[in-house]
């Protein structure tokens, strides 16, 4: 197989040892979703196994097609953010099962696919104001670190809403030794993490969570951790009684429900789905793309078109295995720093993506006291978006403060989108900017659908 003339690497300036170096980096950093989308999903009743398995193969067909039809080193995988939105919001706050939530990604992915073979995604992506775009990815930067910090148990339940989990307590009420000791490893694994991101060490999120995981086998085997499985506090140790073999697909395989397809509710919940996914896949492609000079005079990508097409068909793909939106990761943007110009990077990636299927207990394994340090920090890389936003011009800069605080406060992506297109429309109409800004016929439509939205539902 001839891999130059397959991807053009002396034309994109690269080499084969540059492109493989590239795909293993890119796959270091963002290997943590294998840990953490089961762990996320499974809180909506889904199966973490089957979960797992979906989430490999959806990554690794999608990052394939990502190669194939536009020869961009860009990974795809179940978005973070996403899946959250999957199970925290449309699951466990809208009520909604977990099977209608796959068919209301599945249809998402169609419509996606519909408007990737026309040029609507694009004209939907340049209409937003670029200081909201911003503002949509630090929002759910906090939101994901909010996430992280329940699921470690850092933050909990008070009399004042949320508080600090309290370890005078914990060593009162006898939970230190099962409890208290994972807090306080996840603390630790925010710390290491942050070490590891500061001296560049390559794939520093998933280092920071075997660490974090090594650190937790290390309490077990000493007696300072003690598994409590009735308190949801189970073995550190993977478990290969039953060998190497690959998680069932069946809990989770062709289960969507589309018994309510025609309600608006599952509309609204197909909308945001296909929201946040249209700021997250145009945003990194523009981000990544862009560190890697692969825009052109006008700030436009060229073959964008193969890039969307992976991304809608990845999603549609994805909820029929059992998995929330798949969505370009803007880990890619640390195979890119390493040389990775060409689909050969993604390649290399999809295959770490299948070898990982035989690893699954390896993986299922990982307590959520160790991912949860990931979440965090991956939120404090989206926040750093907020430093693009025009603080000079309150127009601008309100309505994405008014975005990036919905998100966590409402714990809910959606609410963040509609929060900050109504009060940028408004703002802007009201103080007589809105000519001055060029406020698109879209951003209208849409903020009348969002303000329908709170009044109907």
């Amino acid at each position: 197989m001839n891999l130059e003339k397959l991807f053009h690497l002396k034309e994109n300036h690269t080499d084969v040892k540059t492109e493989v170096m590239a795909g293993i980096t890119t796959f270091m950093t963002m290997a943590y979703i294998l840990a953490v989308n089961p762990s996320i999903l499974s809180a909506s009743g889904m199966d973490s196994g089957a979960v797992f398995t979906a989430t490999a193969l959806a990554s690794a067909i999608a990052t394939l097609l990502m190669a194939a039809l536009s020869n961009y080193p860009f990974v795809l995988a179940p978005g973070m953010g996403l899946n959250a939105y999957f199970a925290y919001t449309v699951v466990l706050s809208m009520g909604y099962t977990w099977e209608m939530a796959l068919a209301a990604v599945f249809v998402e992915g169609i419509i996606f696919l519909a408007l990737s073979l026309t040029n609507v995604r694009e004209q939907i992506f340049n209409s937003i104001p670029m200081n909201l775009k911003y503002a949509v990815s630090a929002g759910i930067g906090l939101f994901i670190a909010f996430i992280g910090l329940q699921n470690a148990h850092i933050v909990v339940d008070s009399a004042t809403l949320v508080g600090m989990y309290s370890f005078k307590a914990s060593v009162a009420n006898g939970m230190f030794s099962s409890e208290g000791i994972t807090v306080l490893l996840a603390l630790i694994g925010v710390l290491i993490t942050g070490v590891l991101l500061v001296k560049g060490v390559k794939g520093n999120i998933l280092w920071g969570i075997l660490i974090t995981w090594a650190l937790g086998i290390v309490c077990q085997l000493t007696g300072l951790y003690q598994i409590n499985p009735e308190a949801g506090f189970y073995s550190l140790l993977p478990d290969f009684s039953n060998g190497i073999s690959i998680p069932s697909l069946a809990p989770t395989f062709m289960k969507m429900d589309f018994s309510r397809v025609a309600s608006l509710d599952f509309l609204v919940v197909m909308f945001a789905f296909l929201f946040v996914d249209m700021f997250d896949t145009l945003g990194t492609l523009i981000g990544v793309a862009s560190k890697a000079n692969m825009l052109d005079e006008q700030g436009r990508l060229p073959h964008i078109r193969g890039a969307l097409l992976s991304d809608s068909v990845g999603t549609a793909v994805g909820a029929v295995l059992g998995t929330s939106t798949t969505t370009t990761f803007v880990e890619s943007a640390s195979g890119v720093a390493e040389g990775g110009r060409t689909g050969l990077t993604a390649v290399v990636a999809a295959i770490l993506f299948g070898l990982s299927l035989f690893l699954s207990p390896i993986f299922l394994a990982i307590p959520s006291f160790a991912t949860a340090p990931a979440l965090i920090v991956v939120g404090f890389l989206m926040l750093t978006s907020i430093l693009k936003v025009n603080f000079e011009d309150y127009t601008e800069a309100i309505p994405a403060y008014v975005a990036v605080i919905a998100m966590p406060f409402m714990y809910s992506i959606s609410e963040g989108i509609a929060m900050g297109i109504i009060s940028y429309v408004v703002i802007n109409l009201v103080t007589g900017k809105a000519k001055e800004k060029h406020i698109t016929p879209l951003m209208y439509v849409l903020a009348v659908l969002f303000v329908l939205k709170y009044i109907l539902l």
